[in-house]
């Protein structure tokens, strides 16, 4: 994929140029590399489960487009749209993917919903995920800068069985905030009790 690619405006009205001098004008560096590699995962998972690599690639770019948004900004957005009251409750690690895909949608057009619900679910998963929800979710997680006890595990079951790689992540991730004896969004256990538990 190169910076030339066109997206013939199916879900971005644009090049992959013009998305990414968007996602980079919108974040950190730091950031924004984490996106690049992201994306470069992403694709290769799409390829690997048969999925349209340039929905892989959108959703990738703009999965941490709201990331460093401050409070305020995801508050209001949240009353704007009517969305879950109960988000109020909630911060960052929850809003800049659920409340984050409203923004998308609105400053940046993408309005094709199998990537506002990838972007949606990137970091609490759902019961129920498409492919692509499954690939971002797990790129998200897995992308070269990563490193952590069992990292290359879960990257090579992500490429040999993706739901069971979901199921991973999901196991893990609860195990970890339960250690940080956090507050679980309940959208989490919902995704741990769908994907981890079989």
């Amino acid at each position: 994929m190169t910076n030339e690619m066109i997206y013939r405006g199916r879900y971005y009205n644009g090049s992959r140029k013009s998305l990414v001098e968007a996602a980079q004008a919108a974040m950190s560096e730091y950031r924004f590399q984490h996106v690049l590699r992201v994306e470069e995962m992403a694709v290769a998972l799409a390829e690997k489960w048969g999925v349209d690599t340039e929905k892989a690639s959108v959703a990738a770019l703009t999965h941490d487009y709201a990331k460093e948004r401050s409070d305020a900004d995801f508050l209001a957005k949240i009353a704007e749209k009517q969305l879950d009251p109960d988000l109020v409750n909630w911060g960052n690690n929850v809003w800049h993917g659920i409340v984050g895909a409203e923004m998308v949608k609105d400053e940046l057009g993408i309005e094709n919903e199998d990537i506002l619900t990838a972007i949606r679910q990137h970091t609490t998963g759902a019961p129920y995920m498409t492919t692509l929800s499954q690939i971002i979710y797990m790129a998200d997680y897995i992308e070269s800068g990563r490193d952590f006890p069992g990292v290359e595990e879960v990257r090579t079951l992500a490429f040999e069985d993706l739901a069971a790689s979901v199921g991973w992540q999901t196991g893990h991730t609860l195990a970890y905030l339960i250690e940080k004896q956090v507050p679980v969004y309940p959208g989490t256990l919902l995704t741990y009790n769908a994907w981890s538990v079989k």
